[in-house]
């Protein structure tokens, strides 16, 4: 018993701990995971992009821009230069003596101002034909310079040729006056004139600087903002996950109790259902594995037992018998010679046969009882009911009774407690309880039953104020026909079978029972599963 106690207690610490594990955080949780999962993406997309930005974004720039810059010497083709154009109409530029100056086009000025061009033309003579921007003189020198080919270290070492045709070369180059990268485009124009077309990349470079500051404060909040939202998402997603998990354990325990209640709107529904239905098919075959364990206990503990008990029951049923068989059979010879005359004493005599009589029958009945128990024929149907309603039922169908002793009973409990067992003998147990308790009563004439709640299983108390039982008869009481006060026991008409039936019904049951003296009383008590 104290190895069965011991590996129950092991078993429970090792479900408490791993119940424990998965609080604590041993076990990550699958909310955790994914809220992580999509944070982490998120933060890796806003790096990759800044990453690309800076990288990638000044190389595509400058293909874009050498795409425009050459969409503007199309432009500068397409140009009529019959005299000098500028961009501001009348401006003291260094034009050729005797040539009229027009305003550049319209549409040239705003194509060039939306993509931040500047550009020039010159004569072959190096005369100032047509430009747009600052400064043409600085223009047309270093167009001059790209013409005779001057300054060929600097340009080995500020100059990268992007693109080069026939006519005209597209370029980045470091201009060291200026301190800044610039994408140019030059050559001679199918006129014979030469161009130079210029863009800062300056601003580029300051765009990718702005853009990365902005994607990482667009991208903090995108990422506190997603983390709630996905954590709230997560919530209800793993919920139904985590009742799923909880209905397991329970399931482990042997606790079938429990439902899944959640709903997901998805296939985990349906595998809720799934674990519902199984709850109680897992019931309903533990209440037959149970039932054909316990017969199977019983049916190897009686073979053993059968012989013995055979010979136990006639010897003890021959004693039983022979008093009250003489008893009918005196008074009814006593009637038959018409021994008293008298009306009342035969009356006496027809009373004492007829109750004689009825605990003789009553005395088979219980033997028959007994009988059936002990040879295993009456097996146990194991189900699961409410042991607080059971007492309460014997209680009212003993009412009578408690009343014509004057007894006061006290049986107090908060709600249902389920247990697994044979409603009907456990009934026939509680009413032997009782009834022993009531014939039995003494002093305050008090009887209190109890149901206490342990970790496993229930313990049911009956008490009774009186007389203890003296120490050397408890070990006695559960045998058939072993009275401790005769006298009072044939009072009452007991036969000493009661007690014995109990004992019967708590052994096939494989269920612990037992009797506990106090000053003032007695209690009886047995056990049974809660699980």
């Amino acid at each position: 018993m104290e190895e069965k106690t011991r590996k129950q207690g092991e078993g429970l610490k090792e479900k408490k701990n791993r119940r424990y594990a998965v609080r604590s955080g041993k076990i990550h949780s699958m909310r955790n995971q994914i809220a992580v999962l999509f944070i982490g993406l998120l933060f890796l997309s806003i790096v990759a992009i800044s990453v690309i930005n800076m990288a990638f974004l000044e190389k595509y720039y400058i293909s874009k821009k050498t795409d425009v810059i050459l969409e503007a010497l199309g432009d500068l083709e397409s140009l009529e230069l019959q005299g000098t154009y500028s961009e501001n109409y009348g401006d003291e530029a260094e034009f050729s003596d005797g040539m009229e100056e027009y305003p550049i086009p319209n549409e040239m000025r705003r194509f060039s101002s939306r993509n931040n061009l500047t550009w020039v033309v010159i004569a072959k003579d190096t005369s100032l034909l047509a430009y747009v921007g600052d400064n043409p003189s600085m223009f047309r020198n270093r167009l001059f310079g790209y013409m005779y080919d001057l300054d060929q270290e600097q340009k080995k070492s500020v100059i990268k040729v992007l693109k080069q045709e026939d006519h005209y070369v597209v370029q980045q180059v470091h201009d060291r006056f200026a301190g800044m990268d610039y994408v140019e485009c030059w050559g001679e124009l199918s006129s014979g004139n030469f161009f130079l077309i210029r863009s800062p990349l300056e601003s580029i470079r300051e765009s990718v600087s702005i853009s990365n500051d902005f994607y990482f404060f667009v991208g903090v909040c995108i990422i506190l903002i997603s983390g709630m939202v996905i954590w709230i998402l997560t919530n209800r997603i793993t919920k139904p996950i985590k009742e799923l998990t909880i209905l397991s354990q329970q399931m482990m325990d042997l606790d079938f109790d429990a439902r899944y209640q959640c709903r997901a709107g998805n296939e985990i529904d349906v595998l809720g259902d799934t674990f519902n239905r199984m709850c109680s098919e897992l019931e309903r075959n533990l209440s037959e594995l149970k039932s054909v364990n316990n017969k199977l206990q019983k049916d190897i503990q009686d073979r053993i037992k059968i012989d013995q008990m055979r010979k136990e029951f006639l010897d003890n049923v021959s004693h039983e018998l022979k008093t009250p068989i003489a008893l009918i059979q005196g008074y009814a010879e006593g009637l038959k010679e018409n021994i008293s005359d008298d009306p009342e004493s035969r009356d006496f005599y027809c009373d004492v046969i007829m109750d004689e009589s009825a605990k003789m029958n009553k005395l088979v009945k219980n033997l028959l009882t007994l009988n059936q128990l002990e040879s295993g024929k009456d097996a146990a149907v194991m189900e699961r009911f409410d042991i607080v309603s059971l007492i309460r039922g014997v209680l009212g169908s003993m009412d009578i009774m408690i009343q014509q002793k004057e007894a006061k009973v006290i049986f107090e409990s908060e709600g249902p407690v389920y247990v697994w067992a044979d409603e009907f003998k456990i009934e026939e147990v509680v009413t032997n309880y009782t009834s022993n308790a009531l014939n039995h009563l003494a002093g305050t004439r008090q009887v209190e039953i109890n149901v206490w709640k342990e970790e496993n299983r229930v313990k049911v108390t009956v008490f009774n104020t009186g007389t203890p039982i003296p120490e050397e008869d408890i070990s006695n009481i559960w045998n058939k026909f072993y009275k401790v006060d005769k006298a009072r026991t044939r009072e009452y008409g007991g036969s000493g079978i009661g007690l014995s039936i109990v004992k019967a019904i708590m052994e096939g049951l494989n269920q612990e029972y037992g009797v506990q003296n106090y000053d003032n009383g007695v209690e009886f008590w047995f056990t049974l599963d809660r699980r």
